[in-house]
C-alpha cells in the first residue's frame, strides 16, 4: 500500500508543479487552453547567442516546469518503523503456578489469593521506572540485612519487607510517624532500644533497626504461628490481628478480612520477592546494574565544644556534608552536640586524613 501511494504521488507531481508555476496564465485561458498547457509544456526561448547551448534530447521538458532527477531524489519518503526486538506487554509476564515465602507455600490455588498477589505483581511491573530504581537499591541496602538475618537464623526472604515498608530509604517517614527503613513507630522502637531525640533517630540506622526488626519478627512468629500472620501483625499490631482472628473464627491470614493496607501488605511482599529476586527476568537488569555499596568505616568523633557543624566533621574525614548525612541518616540535625559519637565515613585507602598531607606541586 505504501509503495502504491508513493508511485501515484510521483506520477501526478509534474502536472501539479506545472499548474502551480503559472497561476496567472491558467486563470486567463479557457479550460481547453489550460488542459493543453498542462498536457504539453510550452517551448522556451532560445538561450542568448553569447552562451553555448547545452545538448538536450529531442522534446526534453523544460527544467523550470518539471523537477529534475536531483529534485526527485530530494523527496522525503518515510520508511516503515522497524521495532528493535519484541514489544513487551504486561500480559507477557505471568505469576508462576507455585510460590513460597520464608519456607511456607503460598496458596495460589485459592482464587482470591492468586488475584490479590497478581494485582501487586502487575502494580510493580506497571511502574517500570520505579521498579528499576528499587531493584538497583537492593544492591546497596540488602547485603547488611542479609548478613544479619543469616546470623540470627531468620529466613532471608524477610528482607523483601524493606521494599514495601520504605523502598529501602533509610530516612523514610510516614504519616503515622513511623521512621526508618523498617518503619518503627516510637513506642515499638523504644521496646527494642531504638531511641530518638531532637538531633538523632536510631530508627533510621539500617543495622540497628534491622536488629530490632529481627527481634520483633521472631516474637511475632512465635506468638502467631506462621510468617504470613507475623508480617500482618508487623503492619497492624499483634493485638489487633489476634482479635480479628478470634472474631472471624479463623487462623489463616489468607482468610482474614481487614483494612485495605493490611490486606495488600503480605501479597505485596510476596510479589516483591518474585520480581526483585529475578531482576534480569522482569526488568532486564543484571547484578552489575545494581548500586554498589560504598565502602565505609566507623570512626569515633569527640566533640568538646557545645556543638560542631557536620560540614566541619565531614572535611576532617575527607568527605562532604551531603555524603556524611546520607551515610548517617540517624543524625537529624546539621550538627553534633558535645560528647562522643560513632559515625560512618568513606573508607580511607591511605593513612588517616592523608588528603591533608597533599601539597601543591
Amino acid at each position: 500500500m505504501g509503495f502504491r501511494l508513493v508511485a501515484l504521488l510521483l506520477v501526478f507531481l509534474p502536472v501539479t508543479l506545472v499548474a502551480a508555476s503559472q497561476p496567472a496564465r491558467a486563470q486567463q485561458g479557457s479550460p481547453s487552453d489550460m488542459n493543453a498547457y498542462t498536457a504539453t509544456p510550452p517551448t522556451l526561448p532560445a538561450p542568448p547567442a553569447n552562451k553555448p547551448e547545452k545538448a538536450e534530447p529531442e522534446n526534453a521538458p523544460a527544467e523550470s516546469l518539471y523537477p529534475s532527477q536531483e529534485a526527485e531524489e530530494q523527496l522525503v519518503i518515510l520508511p516503515e518503523i522497524q521495532r528493535q526486538g519484541p514489544r513487551h506487554f504486561l500480559s507477557s509476564f505471568t505469576l508462576p503456578d507455585k510460590l513460597d515465602f520464608a519456607g511456607q507455600s503460598v496458596p495460589l490455588d485459592n482464587w482470591q489469593v492468586r488475584e490479590r498477589i497478581e494485582y501487586e505483581f502487575y502494580q510493580f511491573l506497571e511502574d517500570e521506572g520505579e521498579s528499576i530504581i528499587l531493584a538497583k537499591r537492593t544492591g546497596r541496602c540488602f547485603p547488611p540485612v542479609e548478613k544479619q538475618l543469616a546470623e540470627s537464623g531468620l529466613p532471608d526472604d524477610l528482607k523483601f519487607m524493606l521494599l514495601v515498608e520504605s523502598k529501602c530509604v533509610a530516612a523514610a517517614y510516614s504519616r503515622a510517624k513511623a521512621s526508618g527503613p523498617w518503619q518503627f513507630i516510637g513506642s515499638t522502637g523504644k521496646r527494642y532500644k531504638l531511641y530518638s531525640n531532637k538531633w538523632r533517630d536510631d530508627r533510621r540506622n539500617l543495622e540497628m533497626s534491622t536488629d530490632a526488626a529481627i527481634k520483633y519478627l521472631r516474637f511475632l512468629k512465635q506468638d502467631l504461628g506462621d510468617w504470613f500472620l507475623a508480617m500482618a501483625a508487623y503492619n497492624a499490631g499483634e493485638d489487633r490481628i489476634k482479635k480479628l482472628l478470634k472474631e472471624q473464627r479463623i487462623g489463616d491470614y489468607w482468610k482474614m478480612h481487614y483494612v485495605r493496607e493490611t490486606m495488600r501488605y503480605v501479597p505485596r511482599i510476596i510479589a516483591a520477592k518474585e520480581i526483585y529476586s529475578q531482576p534480569e527476568k522482569y526488568l532486564g537488569l543484571t547484578k552489575k546494574d545494581l548500586y554498589v555499596p560504598l565502602e565505609t568505616e566507623t570512626v569515633t568523633v569527640n566533640i568538646k565544644e557545645p556543638q560542631r557543624h557536620l560540614a566541619a566533621v565531614a572535611q576532617e574525614f575527607g568527605t562532604y556534608f551531603l555524603e556524611l548525612k546520607m551515610l548517617n541518616p540517624e543524625i537529624r540535625k546539621e550538627y553534633l552536640p558535645k560528647g562522643s559519637h560513632q559515625l560512618k565515613v568513606p573508607k580511607q585507602t591511605c593513612p588517616s586524613r592523608c588528603f591533608k598531607q597533599d601539597k601543591p606541586q
